[in-house]
C-alpha cells in the first residue's frame, strides 16, 4: 500500500517535468522546426490554398491551443497520421517499438552485467596489471565513436571483406503470426549487440569500478578487514550491495538514453525499422507527428524510470525510505 501511495505521488510530481520538457520541445519544433505549408503545395500556390493548408495543419492556431492539443494527444495517445507513411502515429510505434526492444536489451543487459563483472575483477585487484589492463580497455572502447565502432564491426562480421557471417542489413525475424523465428533473430541482433557492449564497457567499467573503490575505502569495510574478513567475500557480498544505489541510478537513467539515441544510430546504419529509424526519417522530412510522440514519450518514460528507480533504491538498500 505504501509502495502504492509512493508511486502515485512520484507520478503526479513528475507532471511538472512532462510539461516542461514537452513545452520546451513544442516550442522548438513551432519556432524552429520545418513548415511542411509549401511542401504540401505545388508551384505559384494562391493566397487561398495556402491559408487552406495552414489551416489543415494547425498553423493558424494560437500557440497555446495547439500546445493544448499536443497535451491532449498525448493523454490518448492519438498523435494522429504521419507525414513519411500514411498511417497513424500510434500504429507505427506499435509495430517498431517491439523491434527496439529486440534490438536494444540484449545489448543494454550484456553492456551492464559485464561492465560489473569487470568491475569487480579490477576493484579486487587494484592497482596490479589486471587493473590496469581493464581500465585501458575501457579508455580504448570510450575514446572510440560509436559510429566508427558499428562500422568496423560491420565489416569484420558482416561484409566479404571480413568474416561474412552475418546480414549487412535489415530485420527479418518474424514469422507470418509475428512470432520471432529464434535463429534468424540471433543472426541480426549479434553485430548491433557487440557494437553496443564494446562501447558501453568503455564507459560502465570505469564508473563502476569507481563506486565500487570508494566504498571498499569506508570505515564498515575496513573494520570487517580489521576483524578477518577475506577482501573476496567482502567484495561480492558487502561492497557491491552496498554500491547498488548509484549501479542503479546509472542503469535506470540510462535506459531513455539507449532507447532515443543508441537505437536511432543503429537502426538507422542497419536499416532496422524500429522507433530509431522511424525518429530518423522524421527528421530528415520534418514530420511533427511523429517527433512530437516520441519527444513526449520519451519524457513520460524519464518520469516512470524515476519512480522505479526510487522503488530499486529501497529493494537494494532497506535505510532508504520510500517519501
Amino acid at each position: 500500500m505504501d509502495v502504492l501511495k509512493f508511486a502515485i505521488r512520484k507520478l503526479l510530481g513528475g507532471i511538472p517535468l512532462i510539461l516542461g520538457v514537452t513545452f520546451i520541445a513544442f516550442l522548438l519544433m513551432v519556432y524552429f522546426g520545418p513548415d511542411l505549408t509549401y511542401e504540401k503545395l505545388g508551384k505559384n500556390p494562391t493566397p487561398e490554398e495556402i491559408a487552406e493548408i495552414r489551416h489543415q495543419l494547425g498553423y493558424d492556431q494560437p500557440f497555446l491551443t495547439r500546445y493544448g492539443t499536443y497535451l491532449k494527444q498525448l493523454v490518448t495517445l492519438d498523435f494522429g497520421y504521419a507525414d513519411i507513411r500514411d498511417l497513424k502515429v500510434s500504429d507505427i510505434l506499435k509495430e517498431t517499438m517491439p523491434v527496439s526492444l529486440h534490438l536494444i536489451i540484449p545489448g543494454f543487459i550484456l553492456g551492464n552485467v559485464i561492465a560489473v563483472i569487470l568491475a569487480l575483477i579490477a576493484a579486487y585487484h587494484r592497482s596490479s596489471w589486471v587493473d590496469k589492463l581493464i581500465m585501458t580497455g575501457s579508455v580504448i572502447g570510450m575514446s572510440i565513436s560509436f559510429l566508427i565502432v558499428i562500422i568496423v564491426f560491420q565489416l569484420i562480421f558482416s561484409s566479404s571483406y571480413g568474416l561474412g557471417w552475418f546480414p549487412v542489413r535489415g530485420w527479418e525475424v518474424y514469422d507470418a503470426d509475428g512470432g520471432i523465428i529464434w535463429l534468424e533473430y540471433l543472426k541480426y541482433v549479434t553485430v548491433p549487440t557487440l557494437a553496443t557492449v564494446f562501447v558501453a564497457l568503455g564507459y560502465n567499467t570505469r564508473f563502476y569500478r569507481a563506486v565500487l573503490v570508494e566504498e571498499m575505502t569506508k570505515d564498515h569495510v575496513r573494520t570487517a578487514k580489521a576483524f578477518g574478513h577475506g577482501t573476496k567475500a567482502l567484495l561480492f557480498k558487502g561492497v557491491l550491495k552496498n554500491a547498488m544505489v548509484p549501479i542503479i541510478t546509472r542503469v535506470m537513467f540510462s535506459i531513455p538514453l539507449v532507447v532515443v539515441s543508441g537505437s536511432l544510430l543503429i537502426e538507422s546504419y542497419f536499416g532496422i525499422p524500429g522507433v530509431g529509424k522511424v525518429t530518423y526519417d522524421a527528421i530528415l522530412a520534418g514530420d511533427q507527428n511523429i517527433l512530437k510522440a516520441i519527444v513526449g514519450l520519451t519524457a513520460v518514460l524519464f518520469v516512470i524510470v524515476l519512480l522505479l528507480t526510487d522503488i530499486l533504491y529501497r529493494v537494494f538498500d532497506p535505510r532508504v525510505e520510500l517519501k
